[in-house]
């Protein structure tokens, strides 16, 4: 477009909100009008900003108030915060329709990690048993992260049969991992990690891995940029950058 798109980024203080707030200043085709965290109020801040996209980097506890704030005072929500619950993305994709604004909800901006839940989507269908470990660094507070939710899902509803049930007893309650769609997910929070994730596949002697791993934050931005853009042409909220794409 001819004009820029005026972006606000909520979160601005955050490890990945600083990410942001670089990633925009240096793309044409975006203008950073605004940056907002924790003490500012964010409604204020994108009425006075004339904010049309914002970008939300926060934490879960806060994130469907946030986007509940930003649809509300007509702006596009582009939320990379983890953590938000099925009911929830549901009850802002319908406030967004009634309210006739775009936006996205994306557990993961980057290309690798779309990439790596779409091929394990695929691989789901011929070996339906798997199992997900995920690893992030010591301050992600959510387990476990959204992007293992939403690969649980597309496995899921990929699968053209349920794997055998297995005879297992835990010795010790949790060593199995949780479950999502009755698919085991194992969380690892150490420091030195970034993001991570790998789905592994066992089938008749043979097993399948399918990883993916951001070294650096920057590793979601060309998502966050893109997402920016895009959500300006959209009448929906969706969910997962591969809509985008």
């Amino acid at each position: 477009s001819l004009s820029s798109i005026k972006i606000l980024v909520n979160g601005a203080r955050g490890r990945m909100g600083l990410e942001a707030v670089e990633a925009i200043e240096n793309d044409p085709d975006l203008t950073l009008v605004g940056q907002t965290d924790l003490e500012d109020d964010l409604e204020v801040s994108i009425q006075q900003s004339g904010a049309e996209a914002v970008v939300d980097f926060t934490t879960a506890s806060v994130a469907f108030s946030n986007c509940n704030t930003i649809i509300q005072a007509g702006a596009r929500p582009v939320i990379g915060t983890s953590g938000l619950l099925p009911e929830e993305v549901e009850e802002l994709q319908g406030l967004a329709k009634e309210k006739n604004i775009g936006g996205i909800i994306a557990p993961n901006f980057a290309i690798g990690a779309v990439l790596m839940m779409k091929f394990a989507s695929e691989a789901a269908r011929y070996l339906p048993d798997a199992e997900i470990i995920e690893l992030h660094h010591e301050k992600k507070v959510d387990a476990p992260s959204g992007t293992a939710i939403k690969t649980a899902a597309l496995i899921a509803s990929s699968r053209l049969r349920s794997p055998d049930p297995l005879e297992e007893k835990e010795i010790l309650s949790g060593a199995r991992g949780a479950r999502a769609n009755e698919i085991p997910v194992h969380s690892v929070r150490l420091p030195g990690l970034v993001a991570h994730q790998e789905v592994l596949f066992g089938g008749k002697s043979q097993t399948l891995s399918i990883r993916h791993d951001s070294i650096h934050r920057d590793s979601f931005m060309p998502g966050v940029c893109l997402a920016c853009k895009k959500v300006m042409d959209l009448n929906r909220l969706v969910y997962g950058l591969e809509h985008l794409l």
